[in-house]
This record gives structure tokens, C-alpha cells and sequence, in this order.
């Protein structure tokens, strides 16, 4: 009965390993895609000067205790509205959604807005975007808050993957115009994750 149990506890280990490294691998091919972005002389949002001497981007150590599964609230009745960005520039967003959990002891809830013209863009039809400021930035990770992009969920349940949080494009370059994340996006705890400040 005891070798049982010991192969049993073995073999459960064996598949959280797996399965924690297969999660590793997931983001770290996320982390390779953007700095292959940022390596592109074509595409890059870096300035000339900065490009120049550009290496990687700065990760905080990937935690798949930042990837949440949330509780998913459609909020179909809200009206659009222009979101404001660093810039004069308004696009139009409408709240999709809410999004419950909770981490490191403390309750959250983060909208997850829809953009009403990208959505017109093919490929783009099931795109949301969770903008969010927290307790790590202006020290850690950029003032100006973080992005991840989502996509629909089909039932109550949305995962959330903080790792994979990425800067707006004028934390590297003013002269783009960049989404200010809504004050009802503050968390009042530190994400330690996804992509650090820039320098």
C-alpha cells in the first residue's frame, strides 16, 4: 500500500512538473515574440537611439501564480466611450466585461473593455483589452500602467495572465498615442510580472 501511495505522489509530481514547464516555455516564446518585435527595424516602437543599443526587454521572473482564472461578468447594456489616451486622440471603447478574483489575500475586480473600431478589423472580431495600473508602478514596471490582451470567453470563466503584461508603446516612444488605463483598473497590490519598466 505504501509503494502505491509513494508511486502515486511520484507520478503527481511528475505531471505538475510538466505541466509547470510547459507554462514556462508558453511565456517565455510570448517574451521571445516581443523582442524579436522590438528588434525589427520595421517594426519597433523604440527610438533611434534606444534602438541602437537594444538588447531585450526586462521580465520579472515568470510566476504561474500571476496567471488567474477569473470570474467573468458580461455587462452587455454599456454605452461606448472615448477612452483617454496621452494624447488629444479619443478612441471608442465600451466596457465588455468584469472580471473577479482574488490574489494575495485581496479581492479584485478589473473591467475588460472592447475597442468598437479595431473589432471591425478582421481577425480582431473576439479581441478584449485589459488595461491596469499597480502598486509596482513608477519603480518596477512603467508609470502609465500595463496591457493584456484577451480574448472572449464563452462562459463565466476568463484567465487572466499578468505574465504576459505588456507596456504601451510610449513608455519606449512619445510619440505614440497610448490608452490611459481608468482609474477603476488600480490595483492596490504589486503585480510582479509580465514586462518591467523600460531602462
Amino acid at each position: 500500500m505504501k509503494k502505491i501511495i509513494l508511486i502515486f505522489l511520484i507520478f503527481t509530481f511528475c505531471i505538475r512538473f510538466t505541466n509547470a514547464q510547459s507554462y514556462t516555455k508558453q511565456v517565455q516564446l510570448v517574451q521571445q515574440e516581443m523582442n524579436h518585435h522590438f528588434a525589427d527595424s520595421a517594426k519597433t516602437p523604440l527610438t533611434k537611439e534606444d534602438f541602437l543599443q537594444f538588447k531585450q526587454l526586462d521580465f520579472f521572473p515568470i510566476d504561474s501564480f500571476y496567471c488567474i482564472k477569473a470570474k467573468f461578468v458580461r455587462t452587455p447594456d454599456e454605452i461606448p466611450f472615448p477612452m483617454k489616451t496621452t494624447t488629444s486622440r479619443m478612441p471608442m471603447y465600451v466596457k465588455y466585461g468584469e472580471a473577479y478574483f482574488e490574489l494575495s489575500g485581496v479581492k479584485c475586480r478589473l473591467n475588460i473593455y472592447q475597442n468598437q473600431d479595431l473589432i471591425k478589423k478582421e481577425g480582431y472580431q473576439d479581441y478584449l483589452f485589459l488595461p491596469f495600473t499597480d502598486a509596482t508602478n513608477g519603480d518596477e514596471s512603467y508609470g502609465g500602467g500595463r496591457y493584456i490582451d484577451l480574448k472572449i470567453s464563452a462562459d463565466d470563466i476568463i484567465i487572466i495572465d499578468f505574465n504576459k503584461a505588456y507596456n504601451p508603446y510610449c513608455a519606449y516612444n512619445h510619440k505614440y498615442s497610448c490608452p490611459i488605463p481608468p482609474s477603476e483598473n488600480n490595483l492596490s497590490i504589486e503585480i510582479k510580472a509580465g514586462v518591467k519598466k523600460f531602462h
